[in-house]
């Protein structure tokens, strides 16, 4: 049994419904795991206490949590030191195309290269619409953002693009890593930049 910290920045919930979804994997698969919303990491969070580190973060407005990028680089070497791993959640990831999983890898190189950590592994998922946690504007920006990507403006619902089971793999196979019975290379079959 490893135990594994799962550090995430979420706008609406969907990373960590997806960050709290993975905890549940990796403790059936024996382990002892813990997700923490970035905001709730001090000084006094004993990161060296964890055998592995995942790191989550939303696109939000073509952007990642600030509190995430700050987090990665301020413990980069914390982070080296042991299994670590990078997921993205984003509207981009929900969709099929060449452009939209191209914008969405545009964001992971991005965010490489803002904090200088490479993941041993990366996923990117599809995210979430939560018009129902919109503000006014947010809403109205969504919506159109979304009838060019994925056509679903009825803003009197929700909608969930996760694929839970690219979750699921990204879990086993982070699990894998830990267990050292893979080499860290960065990529995991099918979910990464």
């Amino acid at each position: 049994m490893v135990s594994i910290l799962i550090v995430y920045g979420s706008s609406e919930g969907q990373t960590e419904k997806i960050s709290n979804r993975i905890v549940e994997l990796f403790e059936g698969m024996g382990h002892d795991a813990t997700a923490v919303p970035v905001e709730d990491v001090t000084a006094d969070t004993t990161l060296d206490a964890f055998d592995a580190i995942v790191v989550g973060s939303s696109i939000h407005l073509g952007k990642h949590a600030k509190k995430v990028s700050a987090f990665a680089s301020a413990n980069r070497e914390i982070l080296d030191a042991r299994p670590n791993a990078f997921f993205q959640v984003s509207l981009s990831s929900a969709i099929e195309d060449e452009e939209h999983k191209a914008e969405a890898a545009a964001y992971v190189d991005e965010f490489v290269e803002k904090t200088a950590w490479h993941p041993d592994r990366i996923a990117m998922f599809g995210g979430a619409l939560r018009y129902s946690k919109y503000g006014f504007l947010t809403r109205i920006m969504m919506k159109r953002i979304a009838s060019d990507a994925t056509g679903d403006t009825d803003t009197s619902r929700d909608y969930e693009y996760t694929d839970w089971e690219e979750v699921e793999a990204f879990a086993s196979d982070f699990a894998t890593l830990v267990a050292g019975d893979t080499p860290a290379d960065g990529e995991t079959e099918g979910t990464q930049a």
